[in-house]
């Protein structure tokens, strides 16, 4: 490391909304088989094929 870039680092101050709190767990995903790309290939939704 140089020393400009340890002088930057050294006078870095984080900023007052960064935390080290843990990040929150994910929700849980809920399975909709009735609109599943992967099981049709396509999104259907009401009788109609739907793909992007």
């Amino acid at each position: 490391m140089t020393k400009q870039k340890s002088e930057a680092a050294k006078a870095f101050k984080k900023p007052a909304h960064w935390t080290n709190d843990p990040v929150p767990a994910p929700k849980p995903v809920e399975n909709d088989e009735t609109l599943s790309p992967t099981r049709y290939g396509d999104w259907e939704k009401d009788g109609i094929a739907v793909d992007f």
